[in-house]
């Protein structure tokens, strides 16, 4: 569909350009892909164990030409960069192909990756190639035993050289992430920081989520972001950066150079300004990671609807995106959970 069409569908409505607007005044500028609900590693606070997981089945998984569609129309609506999620994406065959696809659309500005870092030695270089900016990849401890124990797989070796081939190849930013857990690895935030500052790249501490795959989640257990960074300043000196508008972090400054993260969705939401939404494998369109109710895109893709029924689904969807979860109440057992993180997409 031409830009023309779109700005004649919207025309008395809103302009191609700045169209996925919400009920709360917020404009949806960033999405996140989902390529895959399946995942090599089984993370305590993403997926159920693995004896007990349900897949969506492949015939309800979006192919490339199905993605492609959905974001050249977000595109033209206002979405400018793109991250490419799972599960773990680099499980997805030919993803690169994807990456090289989106790239091509016109206004998206930039398209990058979450990883488990599995597969990242070696597809790092065939990414790059294809066009993808940077690369973000989960590191929750640096020591095996735990890395093994919030992971469920042997992989910490194989990580830390994948994060090394993203640097040598020229991915950027290039970012780890790192999941805050009370009696799993809060004892390691300064360790964490100082790998960050070692390989030149970019930290970010998450608060705890009630989105684990297998329940686990106590408030005893979140660490807050106040917490994380009482912790930090015991061994490094830090420069406040602040937060800039629709950025899930707060950025901090390190004294020696580097700088950090932090996502407090839980103890400072930033719902306010959120400006993300999710396309999930299987095609639905996601606008808050709260949410529960899914909004079917493939339905559109797969029965013969044109861009003009795909537009006004998409558009319908967003204005309903929800006030976020600082407006929830989130204790445990005190909202309907959603989908696990797997299956949203991370």
């Amino acid at each position: 569909m031409s830009r023309g069409v779109i700005q004649f569908l919207l025309s008395g409505l809103l302009s191609a350009g700045n169209a996925l607007l919400d009920r709360k005044g917020r404009f949806a500028t960033k999405l996140r892909v989902s390529v895959t609900d399946r995942c090599n590693f089984a993370c305590l606070f993403c997926m159920p164990e693995k004896e007990t997981i349900r897949w969506i089945k492949q015939s309800e998984i979006l192919d490339f030409d199905e993605i492609e569609r959905v974001v050249r129309v977000l595109s033209i609506l206002g979405i400018q960069r793109v991250r490419v999620t799972g599960g773990e994406p680099l499980l997805r065959k030919d993803v690169e192909l994807l990456v090289q696809r989106l790239t091509r659309i016109d206004g998206i500005q930039s398209v990058d990756m979450t990883t488990n870092g599995w597969f990242l030695e070696k597809k790092a270089k065939l990414l790059q190639e294809c066009g993808l900016r940077g690369v973000t990849v989960s590191l929750h401890s640096l020591r095996q035993d735990r890395f093994d124990r919030i992971s469920g797989v042997d992989a910490l070796r194989r990580v830390l050289r994948g994060i090394d081939k993203a640097i040598e190849v020229g991915l950027y930013p290039i970012k780890v992430n790192s999941v805050a857990i009370k009696g799993y690895n809060d004892d390691e935030i300064p360790d964490l920081v100082g790998f960050a500052q070692s390989k030149g790249i970019s930290l970010r501490f998450i608060e705890f989520m009630p989105l684990d795959g297998r329940d686990v989640w106590t408030p005893e257990m979140m660490m807050s972001g106040k917490e994380i960074l009482e912790r930090i300043l015991e061994t490094h000196h830090l420069s406040p950066l602040g937060r800039r508008k629709g950025e899930t972090s707060t950025a901090w400054g390190i004294d020696g150079g580097g700088e950090l993260g932090l996502i407090t969705p839980m103890s400072e939401p930033f719902c306010d300004d959120c400006d993300r939404i999710r396309l999930t494998s299987d095609g639905k369109l996601l606008s808050c990671l709260f949410d529960t109710e899914y909004h079917d895109l493939k339905h559109f893709l797969r029965n013969g609807s044109d861009d003009k029924e795909l537009v006004a689904a998409i558009l319908k969807a967003i204005w309903k995106k929800p006030d976020g979860v600082g407006y929830m109440p989130w204790v445990k057992d005190g909202w309907e959970k959603p989908r696990n993180m797997n299956a949203i997409g991370g």
